[in-house]
């Protein structure tokens, strides 16, 4: 499939200015992030929100290194054979988040597709450890799809996370280009299957893809009936000229009228605008939800 771009340098909307890093808060969480030789995704990423975030005091932590084995055409993050397997980075992420005194934390990681477990057993010790250090804190986990070894998926969910997040991040059409080595109803069935067991579920859309009003309005439908709770939405932007070309900016209203679209849809709670990210605000995302293991 072949989707035309436009020059989004000379083009970007007034509403999609970032803010300048900087501040003490700031700096006081790149020295942590540092000094425990983690990652993050805010960085990897390329996140447009990484100077608004760090400045608040919050960061999404991402485990397994910092190379991935799979290939999204969207995604900044390095592409390539890991290396190594750091069995001592689930304490370091412990530590780091209590010395930040975190009520929320956001935990994802890259694909780690060579090895048997998919890097579920670092995940659950991850969990385990920031539970015990910081049992006030509310863990989330932005995770991968395990390839559909859903006895790794039942690892990371029998460690007891508070929000189980995986994103869908583009419509079923897009699938294949965006997100090559996936399958949108592979993770329609990691919804599923973290719903059927309790748990407080989330995903996550990426818009200005190339994708129809009519094919967001069946996705989204498609998710609500998978009993998904929160649901994000926000602008791709395209991290380098090497990734996917953006093909619309969605305006700010555009987006209030999905948000609204979504929640009419059952959707208990619903982030939605231009700079969204999967965890954007995640902290302030007002989830009263209990679960089960």
């Amino acid at each position: 499939m072949t989707i035309t771009s436009f020059d989004n340098q000379t083009r970007k909307p007034s509403w999609l200015r970032m803010k300048i890093p900087g501040g003490g808060r700031y700096a006081e969480v790149k020295k942590l992030v540092d000094d425990f030789k983690l990652h993050t995704v805010c960085q990897s990423a390329k996140c447009p929100n990484l100077g608004e975030c760090w400045a608040r005091g919050t960061a999404t932590i991402m485990i397994l290194g910092n190379i991935c084995t799979r290939s999204c055409g969207f995604c900044a993050v390095n592409t390539g054979k890991p290396t190594e397997l750091d069995t001592e980075e689930p304490g370091r992420v412990a530590q780091t988040v209590n010395q930040m005194k975190l009520k929320h934390v956001v935990i994802t990681s890259v694909a780690r597709d060579e090895l048997k477990d998919g890097g579920a057993s670092v995940w659950a010790e991850t969990i385990r450890l920031t539970r015990l250090q910081n049992p006030e804190c509310r863990i989330e986990v932005l995770i991968p799809d395990f390839k559909g070894q859903w006895e790794n998926l039942d690892t990371v969910l029998n460690s007891n996370p508070d929000i189980l997040n995986h994103n869908i991040e583009t419509v079923p059409s897009l699938h294949k280009l965006v997100r090559p080595q996936a399958k949108y109803d592979r993770s329609i069935e990691l919804l599923t299957r973290a719903k059927e067991r309790g748990f407080v579920v989330k995903t996550g859309l990426m818009l200005g893809l190339g994708e129809k009003d009519h094919e967001i309005a069946e996705t989204l439908k498609h998710i609500a009936s998978c009993r998904v709770d929160i649901l994000t939405m926000g602008q791709y932007l395209q991290p380098t000229p090497n990734h996917l070309p953006l093909v619309k900016y969605v305006t700010p209203e555009e987006f209030k009228q999905w948000k609204a679209f979504a929640l009419d849809l059952g959707f208990q709670h619903v982030e939605s605008g231009p700079m969204v990210r999967s965890s954007y605000h995640a902290d302030e995302q007002p989830v009263t939800l209990s679960h089960k293991s």
